[in-house]
Parts: C-alpha cells; sequence; structure tokens
C-alpha cells in the first residue's frame, strides 16, 4: 500500500464520527410549567453556528399590523417591509442590535434591512400606535417559533447544545441562554424560560 493512502487511511480512522441527527421536540414552558406559545427557538450546535450572507425574509403591514408579528432569522437576513395597506407607514426600531428608520411609505422600499448582530429587535410605527413586532436574531440556521403547545422539533444530534429562545412575555428584552440536552434516541426535551 503506498504511504500516502495508508496515511489518509490513519487520518479518517483518527475523524471523529460525525453523529446521527435524531428528532427532538423541545418544549419551552413557564415557570409554572405552562407551555409557552410563539417563543422564538434557537439551537446552537457545535460547528453549525454563524451568519448568513445570503437569507431574505419579510414583515409585511396588513389592516395596521405587521405580520408575522415575531420573526426569528440567521444573523446576516436581509428583511423586507412591504406595505400591503392602502395607508401608509414608517417603521422604526431604536434596539441595540439595529437602529431603523424607514420614514412613510407605500409599497415596498427598494433596500432591505439586513439584521447583523444577534439579539431582539423590538419594532413600531410612528403613525400607528398599536402595530408591534420583533425580530428576534442568532447566530445559527437551526431555529423555529414554538407552537400552540409551546413546541419546536429539530433534527439534532445527541449530546449538549445551547439554546437561545426568547418570548414576548419576559421583561427582560436579551435571549435566554438554556442547556439542552439530547438523548441518543431523540423524543422530547421540556425547557423552562424565565418570565
Amino acid at each position: 500500500m503506498p504511504s500516502a493512502i495508508r496515511l489518509l487511511t490513519a487520518l479518517t480512522a483518527l475523524a471523529p464520527v460525525a453523529a446521527a441527527a435524531v428528532p427532538v421536540t423541545v418544549q419551552m414552558r413557564g415557570p409554572g410549567g405552562q407551555p409557552v406559545a410563539n417563543a422564538a427557538v434557537a439551537v446552537e450546535v457545535r460547528g453549525r453556528t454563524g451568519k448568513t450572507g445570503s437569507a431574505k425574509a419579510e414583515i409585511g403591514q396588513r389592516d395596521r399590523q405587521f405580520t408575522p408579528q415575531l420573526l426569528i432569522v440567521q444573523t446576516g437576513t436581509a428583511v423586507s417591509f412591504p406595505n400591503f395597506d392602502t395607508v401608509r407607514h414608517h417603521v422604526y426600531s431604536f434596539s441595540p442590535i439595529k437602529v431603523i428608520d424607514i420614514k412613510l411609505y407605500t409599497g415596498t422600499p427598494t433596500e432591505p434591512v439586513v439584521f447583523d448582530k444577534p439579539g431582539v429587535a423590538a419594532l413600531g410605527c410612528n403613525i400607528h400606535d398599536t402595530m408591534s413586532a420583533h425580530v428576534v436574531v442568532v447566530d445559527t440556521p437551526l431555529f423555529a417559533v414554538s407552537d400552540t403547545k409551546g413546541q419546536a422539533t429539530f433534527d439534532l444530534p445527541p449530546g449538549t447544545h445551547a439554546v437561545k429562545a426568547w418570548h414576548a412575555g419576559q421583561k427582560t428584552p436579551t435571549l435566554q441562554r438554556l442547556k439542552l440536552e439530547v438523548p441518543g434516541t431523540g423524543g422530547a426535551v421540556a425547557l423552562t424560560l424565565e418570565e
């Protein structure tokens, strides 16, 4: 056997074997054990974190409301803000991760807003005080919004992973950091969020 092939075979044998992903349902619960619906949930798996340069998303305005009212995106995502109403809107955010000031407009602004820092941005409309939404920005492509049972499902390798989560009812405007233990067979795991 040539020495180059022996070396490649030896290196391959030393390389860690990637664990196969298993289905995991993460249930977000409040301090009292109740399910937390509409929570932003992001799982950080070692080696799968980082920014994107090509992702796009949208928060529209319909019936004088933002839709959706909670958007979760990977860091680096370009978000457009089309106005489907017949009235003009003025979208703004004073959040530390992204200051936005899209003056009164109809239609779709020509330039989307790139969310380049992780965290939570609160949005509003200067004209319609009842309009509000949040953009949750995370450094991972593995994210979801919890359903009415507080659940989000992922395919994850077994092991310990970090979870970043946020929900509108919490007292702090920052992402909560939790630990997720994924068993080798997958299954359901409950995590408790702070208020």
